[in-house]
């Protein structure tokens, strides 16, 4: 593989664009001689540089002299950025976009015909390595762009390919969901506190208790109501406890919430 095909551009040094440098700097996926930045606010651009050893640029040069140019831009400023980079763009590269919404037929209108598009869908645990990501291939992505673009995105967390017409699914459902979760940690850490618990050991136990859960559903494999079920002893505390759940239809509330994101996220995208 040549230097250019080799090297790895991100647009836009955000917080998502310095969680995939940091991400994948630390899983050695890339060394920072292979890692280009660009960034409009050139403080942020520096301080990302300085720290990481990766090189920082404009757009134009960091997307012509890399083999992955990843967008990590606002979506109301994806087409300008595209019209700044689009005739340096060529289809041996690939082109991967993280902005919310923004369709992959919208980015291919702006580049050359038969550059690869990949579009992904991160969440904010990519910050901590612990993401979910969902991917849609474009006209022209092979299966080598998107193991590419897999290999990049899981140095922040777990990473499914998806047809793009799914995509709002994802935004609803994990795009939005760590809000979801946040609510139900501030939830219980307020019912430990009522309780008597001190805050911060209330929020401590609640905080790791949806922690474990989740790493137990991961790495067993089992089904979330096998592993419910093997807490939930008859007549014990555990069963009056989710008996409360049902009654105040907490799934119902669960898929209520993931639909309404769905659906808004739908009017956003034609918007």
């Amino acid at each position: 593989m040549s230097e250019t095909a080799r090297r790895l551009a991100i647009i836009g040094a955000g917080a998502m664009g310095q969680a995939l440098v940091r991400g994948l700097l630390a899983a050695d996926v890339y060394s920072p001689r292979d890692v280009v930045a660009a960034d409009i606010v050139k403080e942020r651009l520096a301080a990302l540089a300085e720290e990481t050893g990766i090189e920082s640029a404009g757009n134009v040069e960091a997307a012509a002299s890399s083999g992955v140019i990843v967008l990590a831009v606002k979506p109301m400023v994806v087409g300008g950025v595209l019209d700044e980079i689009a005739r340096y763009v060529e289809p041996e590269q690939m082109v991967i976009s993280i902005a919310a919404g923004v369709r992959i037929r919208q980015i291919e209108s702006k580049l050359r015909e038969g550059v690869p598009v990949i579009r992904a869908m991160p969440n904010t645990p990519c910050l901590v390595g612990a993401g979910a990501v969902a991917l849609s291939r474009g006209t022209d992505a092979q299966d080598s762009h998107v193991e590419r673009a897999v290999g990049i995105f899981g140095a922040v967390g777990k990473v499914i390919e998806v047809p793009e017409r799914l995509m709002d699914v994802v935004t609803g459902l994990s795009g939005s969901g760590p809000a979801y979760v946040y609510v139900v940690i501030e939830a219980l850490t307020d019912a430990g506190v009522y309780a008597g618990l001190p805050r911060d050991q209330a929020a401590l136990l609640a905080a790791q208790t949806v922690f474990g859960a989740a790493k137990m559903v991961i790495e067993t494999g089992k089904h979330p109501a096998e592993l419910r079920e093997a807490v939930a002893s008859p007549g014990g505390t555990t069963i009056a406890g989710l008996a409360a759940l049902e009654r105040a239809d907490f799934r119902a509330a669960v898929l209520g919430a993931v639909e309404a994101a769905v659906e808004r996220s739908r009017e956003l995208s034609e918007g």
